[in-house]
């Protein structure tokens, strides 16, 4: 690796989609020059004129600020190699084609210029994550550096673009392996040593048979974001597709990412995608939030006359990601706490057990918990009450599962204690009432 200060860059096309896996190139190159007190740059490459997304640019800037990728140099920042986008240095381009006109590389071919290969050999070369490379002298054929239309192709633009930023590592796909002799050959005909190539897996659909693609489920990051994903979480997941600090710990924080990160424990073998150990690892991140961020995203999600703080853990504990909130409000998870549950006679006798037997043990509840003060009316105290009384019975589901029935109407729910001091005192008594 060269010696002197670190500098990556990411390089998106504004095509108006942000892949997870282009997200997981700029989260490499972050890292590595936050690690080293380097240098990250943001270049937009929008020299393919017919595929650019109106408002594409402004995307990528928004997704990179949501995951805190935050850039050195680039549009908006500025910095000493301006202007970052590619449209804005066609003179640039120029300049370098004139000194490889001048090394008797170029040609005309129509209104195109191409790049002429005057010496067709064996290629090898080094790359961080797999080692030697080389290809024969059939992967170097003259190819377009600037297109009729008068603008580079990427072959050309990305590599003047590299030179002149000074950039000392570049991470990309596998795609570009094939293209890497090109490459070369023009950063030696400019006479400029290339930069530290570093080649991140393919990210694979959760078969793990082809690349996870537009068609197979890939959400734009934003889609993410808008779902309620975290943005610690969604850098931790992404980190460790394709790379691997070793050891047991799998929670990592963003500063924890910048400390562990290292370009060559990058992995070969494609990573795949799956969506339930993301919403696990979001759950993680969640919690290490502090109680007033879990309550305040959980109740802003929530209808107005819904909004009580002691549905948080109870909501806390069934979801994985903020938009959950609203799916179990949607699916009516939460009813049971504000609307009075309807019942039926054979749900709230337990087993063998009697509807005599039944009215009686739900009696005794009524009784315990009325001695409880409102103060008091906690889930611990009321697990205490009932359960001094449950223990004292043949089986405790004789009056546990009635209690729940009753203040639920559900066969599955959460616990008894939970619901009743959600309730309240007088709601939780009125249901038992209903129920004997």
């Amino acid at each position: 690796m060269s010696k002197g200060k670190v500098v990556t860059r990411f390089a998106p096309s504004p095509t108006g989609f942000m892949h997870v896996g282009n997200v997981r190139t700029a989260l490499y190159s972050w890292l590595w020059a936050r690690k080293n007190n380097g240098t990250f740059i943001l270049r937009i490459e929008d020299t393919d004129k017919n595929r650019e997304v109106a408002g594409a640019i402004d995307h990528i800037k928004e997704s990179l600020k949501w995951l805190g990728l935050n850039w050195d140099e680039g549009p908006d920042k500025g910095g000493t190699h301006t202007p970052y986008v590619q449209s804005e240095r066609l003179d640039i381009y120029k300049k370098y084609a004139e000194k490889l006109t001048e090394a008797g590389h170029i040609y005309k071919d129509g209104e195109a210029i191409k790049f002429k290969i005057l010496d067709k050999k064996r290629t090898t070369w080094h790359d961080i994550t797999w080692g030697e490379l080389s290809a024969g002298p059939e992967a170097l054929d003259d190819f377009i550096l600037i297109k009729s239309d008068g603008f580079p192709t990427y072959n050309f633009a990305h590599i003047v673009d590299d030179i002149e930023m000074g950039v000392t590592h570049v991470v990309r796909g596998q795609e570009f392996i094939s293209s890497t002799p090109k490459f070369l050959a023009v950063y030696e005909a400019l006479e400029v040593k290339p930069p530290n190539f570093v080649t991140t897996p393919p990210i694979m659909g959760e078969k793990g048979t082809k690349k996870l693609s537009k068609r197979d489920g890939a959400k734009d990051i934003l889609e993410y974001r808008d779902e309620g994903y975290l943005p610690e979480a969604m850098l931790n997941y992404l980190a460790f597709l394709g790379f691997n600090p070793g050891g047991e710990k799998e929670i990592y924080t963003r500063d924890e990412l910048i400390q562990a990160f290292d370009l060559t424990k990058i992995q070969h073998s494609g990573a795949k995608w799956n969506d339930e150990k993301l919403d696990w690892m979001n759950k993680e991140h969640i919690k290490l939030l502090s109680q007033e961020e879990i309550e305040k995203n959980i109740l802003e999600r929530l209808p107005e006359e819904m909004r009580n703080p002691k549905l948080v853990p109870i909501i806390l504990e069934r979801i994985s990601k903020w938009s959950d909130v609203e799916e179990m409000n949607r699916a009516g998870e939460l009813d049971l706490f504000f609307h009075s549950p309807a019942i039926s006679k054979e749900k709230l006798v337990f087993k063998n057990s009697s509807p005599e037997k039944t009215s009686a043990n739900l009696k005794l509840a009524i009784d315990a918990l009325n001695s409880l003060s409102e103060k008091d009316f906690s889930a611990d105290h009321i697990k205490n009450a009932l359960m001094s009384i449950a223990l004292n019975l043949e089986k405790r589901g004789e009056l546990l599962h009635p209690v729940r029935y009753a203040l639920s109407g559900r066969d599955k729910s959460p616990d008894p204690f939970i619901i009743a001091s959600v309730l309240g005192k007088d709601e939780t008594i009125s249901r038992l009432q209903k129920a004997i």
